[in-house]
């Protein structure tokens, strides 16, 4: 299999943190830098009847596949096309019925199976790095991840042995382990979950809290766009985690997930973090121990009061005796607290939050952020169904033209 390349784009090895991409040219704010197709995909279950199985195109009157009537297409072609990955399911469906269950990540892997087992060349998805080379970090999981991936191939034979030839077991975990590192979420405008997909180039690319691309879904082909210009030879850095969250918050996740620590300005100079952290101005100073106590709770509450507005309400009431409203920890229970508002079609209740969050976020987000545009496309369509319709149109607008950004993430304005 020879190595095409990309045009602009070129591999080498990062000091520190192995493979790379870096620039060959220079490239401006916004500019495409490349595009890729995933190598294999799924759609969420939940997404189903909504977005084509096969091109990941969301309208009306879709499709259904005539036997197991759960895949939806929006045309023959569509469905002919993605016949040789649906076929893996459309028999198991019928036959376990509702009790047909297998996770997001075990579907994936069944395809990536399916497609290995026939692929002779490289794929368009594999330009620079082949799938079978991309990390897997098998030597860094903890018993709980083990366990997990045992569970997942136990998975595998459950719902796939009629239809699937498998690898030996050692290649199984392997696999595994590479879909748990390098997979990805693909989301529509709204950063709403669609599937889940492998893109083995995209993988190439190492992480920073202060990134210069961002990387964005159009159907099935993930695109990486700069967000801060970037001289020839400059290594490209994406972010694999939400940025709001301060340092320690970030390098928990980032050692969880990718087996690694962050050394990038913003992780050493921590300079974010005390506006992330903001707490209450009152007469009697604040102590450590409450501030980490409040932390602890505030953790603990993300996890546990996730689905019930009410819940939210009362973690906001109690964090704010000692957080600011600009706090990260109050931000994302008020996001949590939209969410379920727009759930519950509560819209003025949405709104209510959505404002409370905006200023904040355009401070404490990096420029260009997805996670900003994302909250104008909420809210502009939030105010449009009110009939606030010039709002609606500003938060429109900047979604499309955000507004210029301060603060010590932001070098392009």
């Amino acid at each position: 299999m020879e190595c095409e390349g990309i045009a602009g784009i070129e591999r080498f090895s990062s000091p520190g943190k192995g493979r790379g991409l870096r620039v060959t040219r220079a490239y401006e704010v916004g500019e495409l830098l490349f595009s890729c197709p995933a190598y294999s995909y799924v759609l969420s279950v939940n997404e189903r009847g909504f977005i084509c199985e096969q091109c990941f195109t969301r309208k009306k009157g879709l499709a259904k596949c005539g036997k197991c009537k759960k895949a939806f297409y929006c045309n023959v072609n569509c469905q002919k096309k993605n016949w040789p990955m649906h076929k893996l399911e459309c028999h198991a469906m019928c036959v376990y019925g509702e009790n047909w269950c297998p996770s997001e990540t075990v579907r994936l892997v069944a395809r990536i199976i399916a497609r290995l087992r026939h692929q002779r060349e490289r794929s368009p998805s594999e330009k620079l790095l082949l799938l079978k080379d991309m990390e897997a970090h098998m030597e860094d999981m903890d018993n709980e991840k083990k366990e997990m991936t045992e569970a997942h191939i136990a998975g595998l034979h459950h719902f796939y042995s009629k239809h699937l030839d498998f690898p030996d077991h050692h290649a199984l975990l392997t696999l595994l382990s590479q879909v748990h590192c390098n997979g990805f979420t693909v989301e529509d405008e709204e950063l709403s979950s669609l599937g889940l997909a492998i893109f083995p180039d995209i993988a190439l690319l190492n992480h920073s809290c202060c990134p210069n691309v961002i990387v964005t879904y159009r159907g099935i082909h993930a695109e990486v766009r700069a967000v801060q210009k970037i001289s020839q030879g400059q290594e490209i850095y994406t972010s694999y985690i939400d940025l709001l969250y301060p340092t320690e918050d970030r390098i928990e996740k980032l050692r969880d997930i990718y087996y690694f620590s962050c050394d990038c300005k913003e992780c050493t100079t921590k300079s974010m973090d005390m506006k992330k952290m903001n707490v209450r101005k009152l007469s009697d100073e604040i102590s450590q121990k409450e501030i980490r106590d409040m932390v602890f709770y505030a953790r603990k509450a993300m996890e546990d009061f996730r689905k019930l507005l009410e819940m939210c309400e009362l973690s906001i009431d109690k964090m704010s005796t000692v957080f600011d409203d600009a706090n990260i920890y109050i931000l994302h229970m008020m996001y949590q607290a939209m969410g379920i508002c727009l759930f519950m079609e509560n819209y003025d209740g949405a709104v209510r939050y959505g404002e409370k969050i905006m200023k904040p976020y355009t401070v404490l987000y990096p420029a260009y952020s997805l996670n900003i545009a994302s909250m104008y496309l909420k809210m502009g369509r939030l105010y449009m169904a009110l009939d606030r319709k010039s709002t609606g149109i500003s938060a429109l607008q900047k979604v499309q033209t955000p507004p210029k950004l301060t603060g010590p993430y932001n070098t392009v304005v």
